[in-house]
């Protein structure tokens, strides 16, 4: 009877001893957004920051969760604070504080990547997603307003219905979301095979051996600058994107030897690029993510360095990326 009783428990103790590792895994790498991330659950571009960029909230936030610190308090929040801020037509606001306020202030820079990132955001709180109803129905009318994007004709998502062209990096993030599916599944997985063929068919350039990074004219002519067109070369690594003309390892290598040194003084007159350094981890170049830890440590906190920037060196740090030492060459 006793031997019967604990082969019958014996699955019950397996479940409580993984839920019990588990909360140790999530407690023991928090993410911490201090300086960002107000009590409201609003979160700012910068450190102590005036702006709201909805764009980097979600994309810092997604980071987190991607490789493993607990964004799970900030995230309900944040999604809370967005969503009562999110217009009729499904888009979204930039905004500025005046005062204590948040207040509108700009539309966002994209609709299409932006949606998709919202609705990722949800994916990963289902408990949240099935309590609430303001976030099931925010959910719906975002997947219809990004629905209304796609260009009939190339296959790929526009920009916004004001701006109808469409850039490489947000057809990629767009990508990165999957709708989650109970059946028909299959018609979930052609839709995204087909996304990638779209992308690759409407951006790559044979004749070059470059992605164009918008379908807007003139793009053979724009001189090459670090962002966007450097930056876009590197972004399909970013989302696992299948690079078909090129083998990974060698486009990478490539990559940085021809911009590492850029990239890594960014942050002096731009931006830190801690997606850069995201990149480096997946390509398990630690050599090369411990130099922007190295070359960005007095950024940090700075006006060049954003909410994204600062998930990314507590990501690094996590899975135990060191600063490359002072004799170390980064170029």
């Amino acid at each position: 009877m006793i031997r019967t009783l604990t082969r019958a428990l014996i699955p019950t103790l397996i479940l409580l001893l993984g839920q019990a590792a588990a909360a140790v895994a999530a407690q023991a790498y928090p993410l911490s957004l201090d300086g960002y991330a107000g009590a409201d659950g609003a979160i700012s571009v910068q450190h102590q920051g005036d702006t709201i960029d909805p764009y980097f909230a979600l994309q810092a936030l997604l980071l987190a969760h991607e490789f493993g610190l607990d964004a799970g308090p900030y995230a309900r929040r944040w999604a809370d604070w967005l969503v009562s801020r999110q217009k009729p037509d499904a888009t979204f606001d930039r905004f500025c504080r005046a005062g204590p306020v948040w207040a509108p202030c700009k539309t966002a820079d994209a609709d299409d990547t932006l949606l998709a990132l919202w609705l990722k955001l949800l994916d990963t709180m289902p408990e949240g997603l099935a309590q609430s109803p303001v976030w099931r129905k925010s959910r719906d009318s975002s997947v219809q307003a990004l629905q209304r994007l796609i260009d009939p004709q190339r296959g790929v998502y526009l920009v916004s219905p004001v701006y109808p062209h469409a850039l490489f990096m947000d057809n990629l993030e767009v990508l990165s979301y999957s709708q989650p599916c109970q059946r028909d599944c299959g018609q979930v997985d052609a839709r995204r095979r087909r996304l990638e063929r779209s992308i690759h068919d409407t951006f790559w350039n044979p004749d070059t051996g470059r992605f164009l990074v918008s379908t807007q004219p003139g793009q053979l002519t724009v001189a090459p600058t670090f962002y966007p067109e450097y930056v876009a070369q590197l972004y399909p690594m970013l989302f696992s994107f299948k690079l078909q003309a090129l083998d990974q390892r060698v486009h990478y290598r490539d990559w940085m030897r021809q911009h590492r040194a850029s990239w890594l003084s960014q942050s002096k007159t731009d931006f830190a690029w801690g997606l850069v350094a995201i990149v480096a981890l997946k390509a398990r170049d630690f050599e090369t993510a411990g130099c922007w830890l190295r070359y960005t440590a007095g950024a940090r906190g700075s006006a060049h360095w954003i909410v994204t920037d600062e998930v990314v060196h507590q990501i690094l740090r996590k899975n135990k990326v060191s600063e490359a030492a002072s004799d170390a060459s980064c170029r």
